[in-house]
């Protein structure tokens, strides 16, 4: 008997789940893998932030049900960082919330959003969620094609009007995922411009906001004048400090969005845990040589990878944000095809473009997330398998 929703069966199965399957059937046939598909740091948590979820787990205090919308000091922190690294002013009390990481509150954003039917405007590749929670809650979505030529960057002129006046709700992530493109704030001025000409609210997933490259500086939406008006950015600590493990994150901006969206995870979740977030609050607020160092880690790496690709003539500029290369697959081969070669020729993971939408198709996604030698060892046998 089928006992799931209807709603459920349009949701295939989730690209990484099927990929660990794949990946533990291997190793236990004996295979040396080389997993370059998840985007998850393989660097520690810096000491100093153990260090201090340690010493607040000493507190019985901090074992009771915590606060839905995150502890005082943990949105204090967030306001803090929000000043010192854009400038931008934002009341802790209204315009924070505490996540159980990025990932749950745009998945709770969309049910809080949009009614059945409605449509959200997505980019094209892009992180999987937004789609699969779109359709979790009945909604329909419209792809914005990123292309190359375009920077990645959606064409807004492009969306039919028919498209914009059932729209509810927009999506954009930079740096991006997987494109690991990068934009100015020229960009968040066009859309934002969009958003209030159209009335389609904005939210801007900016969980790569900190792992940049060459003196870039990854810029808040928030930045653009008028942008609270209708933006919401949501921030991870995943990838900056190495801790997705830790589930913690946060949205900020319009103070309308975050207090609806309170509202439903009110009702579905209890917040996370006290000792996290007094952890998170102390790593946005120490020493951030440790961000500067890993950056300096993933840069070297991508310098690997780069120049291996270009080895067996594939030609990749270099990303200056994200954990990510965005390359094309070789002539003659479709995204799976290539992938699915890779695998079975050499034990390497990595992820197919079309996994992140139809717009992927004809690129592949390496992770930054293993050693040096590793990715040697991944780019040879490469290139030994085509």
């Amino acid at each position: 008997m089928d006992y799931q929703s209807n709603r459920l069966g349009q949701i295939p199965p989730y690209l990484f789940a099927e990929i660990n399957k794949k990946k533990a059937a291997m190793i236990g046939a004996g295979v040396d893998v080389i997993d370059l598909g998840i985007g998850d740091p393989d660097l520690p948590t810096p000491p100093h932030i153990v260090e201090k979820l340690v010493e607040e787990m000493q507190d019985p205090t901090n074992f009771k049900y915590p606060s839905f919308i995150g502890c005082l000091e943990y949105r204090q922190s967030i306001a803090d960082f929000y000043l010192r690294q854009y400038g931008v002013d934002l009341d802790p009390e209204t315009e924070v919330l505490a996540l159980i990481g990025s990932k749950e509150g745009i998945a709770h954003l969309i049910p809080t959003l949009i009614d059945p039917g409605d449509t959200v405007l997505i980019p094209d590749p892009s992180y999987p969620v937004y789609r699969m929670a779109t359709l979790l809650a009945n909604g329909k979505y419209y792809d914005m094609p990123l292309l190359k030529e375009n920077n990645f960057e959606p064409d807004f002129s492009l969306i039919p009007q028919e498209v914009i006046t059932r729209s509810k709700l927009m999506f954009l992530n930079y740096p991006g995922n997987p494109t690991s493109a990068t934009v100015d704030i020229e960009f968040f001025k066009k859309a934002v411009a969009f958003s209030k000409e159209q009335g389609i609210p904005i939210a801007h997933d900016s969980a790569y906001n900190m792992v940049t490259y060459s003196n870039y500086t990854a810029p808040s939406i928030l930045q653009v004048e008028g942008a609270k008006k209708g933006s919401v950015e949501f921030g991870s600590l995943s990838k900056t400090y190495n801790m997705t493990g830790w589930r913690i994150g946060y949205v900020v901006g319009n103070k309308e969005i975050i207090k609806a969206l309170s509202v439903l995870k009110s009702n579905t979740d209890t917040g996370q845990f006290t000792p996290i977030q007094k952890a998170a609050a102390f790593a946005l607020n120490s020493d951030q040589s440790c961000v500067t160092a890993h950056n300096g880690i993933y840069e070297e790496r991508m310098a690997v990878v780069l120049d291996g690709l270009s080895s067996i003539g594939i030609q990749v500029e270099p990303p200056k944000g994200s954990l990510f290369v965005w390359a094309p697959v070789p002539k003659g081969f479709t995204s799976t095809e290539f992938v699915t070669s890779v695998l079975e020729k050499t034990g390497v993971i990595v992820t197919p473009g079309n996994a992140f939408g139809p717009g992927g198709e004809g690129y592949f996604r390496i992770s930054l997330s293993v050693p040096n030698e590793r990715l040697f060892e991944a780019i040879h046998r490469i290139k030994e398998s085509i």
